[in-house]
């Protein structure tokens, strides 16, 4: 995800709750926590500006050759992307919702959670195995030539490597963002205006366009949001099909070419894209509204829609199948790999990469739930519109891919570093090189960026549910704020903070492409090793750790189909 190509339990919480935190515990007045979520503010908000500085600055002539030659490229192909994959995962996740929402048939039980299990699975290593099943060397079209006797050129195959077949991976895998949302939908709305409506002599095709449909439009589109998000923000599928997309002409210009200043244009091309989805998914938030009779789809077995037995089949393999493409396959094939020889050989070195995985994931899921601490006390406290906005900012991370966060944050660090540094030398008598640029350090800062959102929805979810009185109580009988905090909040926020802690960890596990730009040279994580041996075509190989990090991604998804059914 970016996930990010990876999974944001965040971003379904947002679009599903519409308010990212409890009321406030305090006054309006700002003070010691204002001033706390104004700095996490500002640390997230300067690869923004420096972007936003870098596009209206200098370095015109860079960005009319980009207009001249690679740009029209990238938006075409960014948007293609965007259209085609949106356009399956809405068409499968509204789908599948409906009819596990107002049909029954035999296995919609099981269903009804498998469907979020695509997932746990990050997109690119949904390409990695595609690619290797469905290449020409692959078992598919092998096997079809053994069956067809023919050989190569006596026949036609789909090419996976191309822009349709990095948006059929996309789509098959972020599916679930739309089919959590619509199933949540139509499972709530009226059965009434439903029934109404075939009582009038609608068809269920009919009613279900006219009335189901219209009245679960604005979740579909929230879902739909969060899936176009994680397709711009997706780096491996694009990189590793040879898609020029902005993630990928962002990843070209900064590292294989130098040109930093055609990174930095191309990132604020794309923070447009952005913005644009942002604005969309919050009012898609705004604008929700249930149609509810106090009988919902929740309240009763009976179906909406009555299906014969062949409408049931149907139904099941309609269901069965994003299962099978989007998890089951892609899983099955990497367990048929993991248990070669080859890839047991290979696991040797895995320690290597789990130990840098490992250290970097609890560093970033302590630094995250720090902050999210801070946000979530200083939303309680404060009731103030620039706590408030603050917050928002501070949470915005999220929705950056980590190709534009990441150059965005190495200009100004640069800058800084630079500055640091000619200070240690000349007041210290540092020796060294610099002292931030290349080390672990700016790679947690720009993973917590990324990831704060995830804590943050998760401890101030905790906090809400913690009663205001229970602090007065204790502030009364003269318990100080580090007594209140030990006694009463530590305990009650344990859960919350372990769950925000594990999802910040497993975000971490599975994120590429900021990793890819910022880490060290000599730290190699699970993801990028994958994404190194997969690029070197040695998927037997990477099979061990991909299967680590697809393991890795069912927790959130058990997080996610729980938040759904709320």
């Amino acid at each position: 995800m970016a996930l990010s190509a990876t999974i944001s339990v965040s971003r379904l919480r947002r679009t599903a709750s519409g308010a990212a935190s409890g009321p406030a515990r305090g006054g309006a007045g700002t003070g010691g926590w204002t001033v706390g979520a104004l700095a996490l503010a500002a640390l997230v908000g300067m690869p923004i500006a420096a972007i936003a500085w870098a596009a209206i600055g200098g370095g015109g002539g860079s960005i009319a050759a980009l207009a001249d030659t690679v740009l029209p490229t990238y938006i075409a192909n960014t948007a293609a992307l965007m259209a085609l994959a949106g356009g399956i995962a809405a068409v499968t996740g509204t789908g599948c919702a409906w009819l596990v929402a107002a049909t029954r048939f035999p296995g919609r039980r099981v269903l009804n959670w498998a469907l979020v299990l695509p997932l746990a699975l990050p997109a690119y290593l949904a390409a990695y195995i595609y690619a290797g099943l469905l290449d020409y060397a692959g078992p598919v079209q092998s096997a079809l030539r053994v069956w067809g006797g023919w050989s190569a050129g006596d026949y036609w195959f789909p090419d996976i490597r191309s822009l349709p077949g990095g948006a059929f991976v996309l789509g098959f895998v972020l599916y679930p963002y739309v089919y959590l949302l619509a199933r949540t939908a139509f499972a709530t709305q009226s059965r009434t205006q439903f029934r109404a409506a075939r009582s009038l002599g609608a068809a269920p095709a009919r009613a279900f366009w006219r009335v189901a449909l219209p009245a679960a439009r604005p979740a579909i589109a929230g879902g739909l949001a969060l899936v176009l998000m994680e397709v711009l923000a997706d780096f491996g599928v694009a990189e590793y099909f040879a898609i020029p997309t902005f993630s990928t002409g962002i990843f070209r210009s900064w590292l294989a070419m130098g040109d930093k200043p055609a990174a930095l244009k191309l990132a604020a091309v794309m923070l447009v894209f952005v913005i644009a989805l942002v604005a969309w998914e919050a009012r898609t938030r705004r604008g929700r509204s249930d149609s509810r009779d106090g009988l919902s789809a929740r309240d009763t077995d009976e179906p909406l829609v009555h299906l014969s037995g062949s409408g049931k089949a149907l139904a099941f393999l309609a269901c069965l199948a994003p299962v099978l493409i989007g998890f089951v396959v892609p899983a099955g094939y990497l367990v048929s790999l993991a248990i070669t020889p080859t890839a047991q050989a290979a696991a040797g070195e895995l320690a290597t990469y789990l130990g840098a995985s490992l250290w970097l994931g609890c560093a970033a899921a302590a630094l995250c739930v720090a902050a999210a601490l801070l946000l979530a006390f200083a939303r309680a406290r404060s009731g103030s519109r620039v706590t408030a906005g603050a917050i928002r900012l501070a949470t915005l991370g999220y929705a950056l891919p980590g190709a534009l966060l990441a150059v965005g944050l190495l200009e100004p660090l640069g800058a800084f570093d630079i500055a640091l540094t000619r200070f240690a030398r000349d007041s210290l008598g540092w020796q060294g090189g610099l002292l931030l640029t290349g080390t672990s350090a700016v790679l947690v800062y720009a993973l917590g960026v990324r990831f704060m959102t995830v804590a943050y929805n998760t401890v101030s979810g905790g906090l809400a549910r913690i009663p205001p009185a229970l602090d007065a109580a204790a502030r009364s009988l003269g318990a100080g704020p580090s007594r209140v905090l030990a006694r009463i909040y530590a305990p009650l926020l344990a859960p919350s903070l372990a769950g925000a802690a594990a999802l910040v960890f497993i975000d971490t596990l599975r994120e590429l492409p900021a990793t890819l730009i910022l880490r060290p040279f000599n730290l190699e994580t699970l993801a990028t090793r994958t994404y190194r041996l997969a690029g070197d075509e040695r998927l037997v190989e990477a099979a061990i750790p991909a299967l680590i990090l697809l393991s890795a991604g069912l927790l959130p998804v058990l997080v996610l189909n729980r938040l759904g059914k709320r």
